[in-house]
This record gives structure tokens, sequence and C-alpha cells, in this order.
């Protein structure tokens, strides 16, 4: 069936209503997007392991062991990225491929560097020192700790999805991936080095050296940040509860006769039933859904899209009570109204990634809602967002059911095979 034929189809089944139409045409759009996407060479699904698996072997990695990688051709491919179920929505928002290609070669090369402590003047901490994945890609600490146990003065954001995400760091900053990617290598709080003596220590190490000579003709710092940007784009958060469940709610008012003459409408039907068996939302958490999406709930005043992020910055009153606030995005733009506001974080795996807020300041979801149901901190310049919800407790009860129902699994991935130091 083609894309058309899916939507006439839609449009002339009498009894489906309006709101279910809808949902089909949105579906369709989402195809069309997938359809239009130009290829680079090979489409690959985000969340494959064997893109994190790193190089074939055990122990550290030696020179003719990626000798051999390099010498396979594949490993060069130019890669067009497929987002998984749910974040698929959000493909027009990919950036960055057209300056930093992804290939195989500089996605392993990225995976190094990102769990490598030697980034680190003392070789102590790595980027996954405060973006670990077994505590879902962040730090269970307050704000971040870098190098002789330096305290930062912010948590660690995430470092899953941001292929969805342009500006980083929590006031913006950094313009681009690859410019954040190489920001903590010369903070004096996080890895204090610098960029030349980074740049000079992997360049005297053989295994990068031959990596970054064959991929970007030199070790340059700009070519690190692209190849930790490379590796960072790849790791994206699969299927949750919250997607099966949205999967299913485009095809559940489906009848039986909708399926009869039409074998693909009913493979994707039978698709949708599964996956919504298998991920299972509790009826609390159905609930705090309706509410998330709902005016009541105001969660999508800035919780939006595929990311469930707006990729803008508000002040929501945190830590706009301390005797010098942290002055957040207004330090990048200078812009009053950016006074004391900060990037939307990801609902996606947030169950994972406590403590939450720019600071740290809150250990649970049940703090997060009760912060935003109380209408934050007053503030002179608090976000017009905020409001006070008068939720009951059985509301705020299911909003944090619904947060914890939006956590997929991330892509294994090798974190202890690092290059030998010669």
């Amino acid at each position: 069936m083609t894309i058309a034929t899916f939507v006439t189809h839609i449009y002339r089944t009498s009894h489906v209503s309006v709101f279910t139409r809808v949902r089909y045409f949105s579906i369709a759009v989402i195809l069309l997007v997938l359809a239009t996407t130009v290829v680079r060479g090979e489409q690959v699904l985000l969340g494959d392991p064997a893109l994190t698996a790193g190089v074939p072997g055990n122990g550290p990695i030696s020179v003719p062991q990626i000798e051999t990688w390099l010498d396979d051709e594949h490993n060069f491919t130019e890669l067009t990225p497929v987002l998984p179920l749910g974040l698929s929505q959000g493909s027009s928002q990919i950036t960055g491929l057209d300056e930093n290609p992804l290939t195989r070669a500089k996605i392993e090369l990225g995976r190094q560097l990102y769990f490598d402590p030697r980034l680190s003047v003392d070789s102590t901490v790595s980027c996954a020192s405060c973006h670990d994945p077994s505590m879902g890609y962040t730090a269970q600490t307050k704000t971040g700790v870098g190098i002789k146990g330096q305290a930062g003065g912010r948590n660690s954001p995430v470092s899953f999805n941001r292929i969805l995400s342009d500006k980083q760091f929590w006031d913006g900053r950094a313009g681009s991936l690859e410019e954040q990617a190489v920001g903590p290598i010369a903070n004096p709080i996080e890895m204090g080095f610098t960029h030349e003596g980074v740049v000079k220590r992997l360049a005297s190490m053989p295994v990068y050296a031959k990596q970054f000579e064959t991929i970007f003709g030199s070790v340059t710092i700009d070519a690190v940040g692209k190849a930790i940007a490379a590796f960072e784009r790849v790791l994206v958060t699969a299927p949750s509860p919250y997607d099966y469940n949205e999967q299913w709610r485009a095809f559940k008012d489906l009848e039986p006769e909708d399926l009869e003459d039409d074998p693909e409408l009913a493979e994707l039907y039978a698709e949708a039933a599964a996956g919504v068996k298998s991920h299972p939302m509790s009826d609390s958490a159905k609930r705090g859904r309706d509410l998330f999406f709902t005016e009541k709930g105001n969660c999508t005043a800035c919780h939006v899209g595929a990311n469930l992020a707006d990729e803008k910055y508000h002040n929501i009153g945190v830590g706009m009570d301390h005797e010098t606030p942290d002055a957040g995005r207004h330090a990048v733009t200078k812009d009053t109204v950016d006074t004391g506001a900060f990037k939307t974080p990801t609902v996606r795996n947030v169950a994972l990634t406590a403590p939450y807020m720019h600071d740290g300041s809150m250990d649970t979801l049940e703090e997060v809602v009760e912060w935003y149901n109380k209408g934050g901190h007053p503030s002179r310049h608090l976000s017009s967002k905020i409001r006070p919800l008068n939720l009951t407790d059985q509301e705020q009860a299911d909003l944090v059911e619904f947060m914890r129902a939006c956590t997929g699994p991330t892509p294994p991935v090798e974190t202890s095979r690092l290059p030998a130091d010669a």
C-alpha cells in the first residue's frame, strides 16, 4: 500500500472518527518524511548494538587490530541514521550530518574517546564520568564531579538523544554537539587539560594516531569533537511503553472489516497490538499520559516533540531564592528575558537520571511534580508558562507513573576496550 492509498483508505472509512483520521494522517506524514529522507550510503537503525560494540578482540586495542578495522571499507560507508519508534517523529530535527557525516570508523573512534580518562590532565576523568551508561548517561551526583574531586555548578545533562538537539549545555552556550564535546577537556573543574595538550597526547599514542590520520588526516581538536559527537549521535533511547501505547492508539479503533481486504494494514495493526501487549502501560500511567498532554497538566508547555523537550530555555523558579542565583541562559544571550532560564530536559528515561533540575536540587520525580504543581518559586523572571496546577495527590502520582513509562533501553556499549598506550 502506498502512502497515498493509506490516507485515501482512512478518509473513505466512514465509521472512523475525525480524531482517528487525524491520527492516521499524522502517521502518513511521518512515513512520507521517512520516505523522502536523503539516504547517505547506507541506512542504519539507531540502537543497533553493532554500532557501539567496539573493535573486535579482547584487551587494549592494538595497532594490528586497528589497522585491520581501518582496512575494512565497510567502516567508512556514510550512514543515514533511522530513528526508532517514537523518536522517528523528530527526524527533521537531525542536524550536523552535512558537516560531520556518520561512519562506523568515526563512531568507534568517538566511543574510545568518550570512555578514555586520558583526555583529562591527570587521566582520571572521562566523558563517561559524568555521562555514565550505567547511570542513565548522567551522574547520580547533585552536580558533575571533575578532576581532584572538584564539584561543578550544575547537574550533568544526559548524553542520549543528542541527535535531536542543536545547542548544548543547560545554557545552550555550545552551538553544536561537536563544540560541546571538547568543552569539558579545557574546563579547569572538569578535565583540567588544554586542547593543545590533549591533541599532543593522542598523537603520541599509535592506535589513536593511526585512526585520526586515516579518518581525518591528522589529530586536531576539531577532529576530536567530531568523533565524540558522532558516537553521541548514535546513543538513542529505544521505544518505551509510552511509544508502544501511542502506536496502538492510532489503530485501536479499527474494526475487523477494516483489515479484511488490506493485508498491509492488518500487518501494521498486528504489530501495534503486539507492541502494546509486550510493553504495557499501567492504568495510572495512562491517566498520567492524558494529564501530561492536556492544559490541566501543562507539561507540554515545554515537554513536546519526539524527545519530549522543546529545545528552549525557561525560568521555572528553581534556585531563584538563592542570594546569587545562577544566571542561566542570560550569561550567553545577555537578554533579560533569559535570566535564570535553562534548557528543557527530555522526559525520556527520566526515571533513570536523578537528581533533577539544573542544580540537582530534587531527588525524586515526586518532588519535581510537586514543584510544578505549586507553580514553582516566585521570581521576577519566572516563565509565564509556570502556574499552579492544583492537581490532586492521585493526579500527581499518575504523572510520575507516566514519566516512568517513558523509559526505554539504550543500546549496549563497549565501555572498557580502549587503545593501548604504545
